[in-house]
């Protein structure tokens, strides 16, 4: 097979997707059209359409732009299928029925912003923060009933700093992503289509035993025998817990900076509550002898009290008003001595 035999439709709706096909576009793949989401309402009446960040590529790029409210409408069924694409790339999307995903020759696969069979699910990438994971990385894989369980084609290592937030994490993967998508189209053209490609769940037990045979492209991620898990986030989601150590709280809020952002509630002495979000904190050997959640004001610097040490709080923000770090919310704030954050 040549390069020039596929006929890619691309699906995909946020920037992370337009990075994969852009990709697409300036290496002479033959995107014949592109799926995204309907255009957003914004605004305080929600009387502006906002076009998705992959729409807008799109029509910057003269290709066509499908966006249908059910996947399973007939009418974009069909409309679907006369483009005649072999094969479809989706980043970043929807669920697709069986209908949809099993249209072309050669099958679609997905771009992963995880290792899989972990962090299957909607935010891979905030909760492999979330979870002080020291490498996650990208998949792509076939396809299936079922959400992010297909035939896994290739994967890609990505190691996660200890300082790194979640948005330093999705801008390496945005970019992984697009390269891992190139690859993988390089092995579908030199299979005639048929890539290699494994289960998922054979791949849990070959990993185990990869200890054993030093095998490094087996080895990329250290997995556990329990799969951990990518729920979608709601606002609910992001509330800090301070009942835990510093260290998860640590990672709880950078795996949430810059978005959606972890929050909790102050309690000031006079009773007045007011919610904050933090961006940024920094991890201390200063030992907390006080109850979890009460704020501690020393000199300059501001720390809130987890079950072991004391988390300094270096960046944050006040309903309504814009992120600053700590010295200018000390300065305009008074009294913190004795106030608590719920939670």
């Amino acid at each position: 097979m040549k390069k020039e035999d596929l006929r890619i439709i691309f699906m995909g709706t946020p920037e992370f997707a337009v990075e994969t096909l852009k990709a697409l576009v300036e290496n002479d793949y033959q995107v014949v059209a592109v799926v995204t989401q309907p255009d957003k309402p914004v605004g305080r009446h929600g009387s502006v359409l906002q076009p998705s960040a992959v729409k807008q590529y799109a029509l910057e790029h003269n290709l066509p732009v499908l966006q249908p409210e059910k996947m399973k409408d007939p009418v974009f069924v069909e409309q679907l299928r006369s483009y005649q694409a072999n094969l479809q790339v989706v980043v970043a999307f929807r669920m697709l029925p069986e209908v949809v995903w099993a249209m072309p020759e050669y099958g679609t696969f997905n771009v992963h912003a995880a290792l899989l069979p972990q962090y299957r699910g909607a935010a891979p990438i905030n909760w492999a923060v979330i979870n002080g994971e020291t490498q996650t990385g990208v998949t792509t894989f076939f396809l299936d009933h079922d959400i992010d369980t297909g035939r896994i084609i290739m994967q890609l290592p990505f190691a996660i700093p200890d300082d790194a937030d979640v948005e330093y994490v999705y801008d390496g993967l945005m970019h992984l992503g697009a390269d891992i998508c190139l690859q993988t189209l390089d092995r579908i053209i030199a299979a005639d289509g048929h890539p290699e490609s494994y289960e998922q769940s054979s791949r849990i037990s070959e990993v185990q035993e990869c200890r054993n045979i030093h095998d490094s492209s087996v080895c990329m991620a250290d997995y556990h025998s329990q799969l951990k898990v990518a729920p979608k986030i709601f606002k609910e989601t992001c509330e800090i817990n301070w009942s835990q150590t510093a260290k998860q709280v640590y990672d709880f809020i950078r795996g949430l900076s810059p978005y959606p952002g972890a929050w909790t509630t102050l309690k000031t002495i006079d009773g007045k509550e007011t919610v904050l979000k933090i961006y940024k904190t920094a991890k201390t050997n200063l030992p907390s002898t006080i109850e979890a959640g009460s704020v501690v004001v020393d000199r300059k610097s501001l720390y809130i009290a987890c079950t072991d040490h004391l988390l300094q709080i270096l960046e944050l923000q006040l309903s309504g008003k814009k992120r600053m770090d700590a010295l200018s919310f000390l300065n305009g704030m008074k009294g913190l001595e004795n106030a608590k954050v719920i939670r």
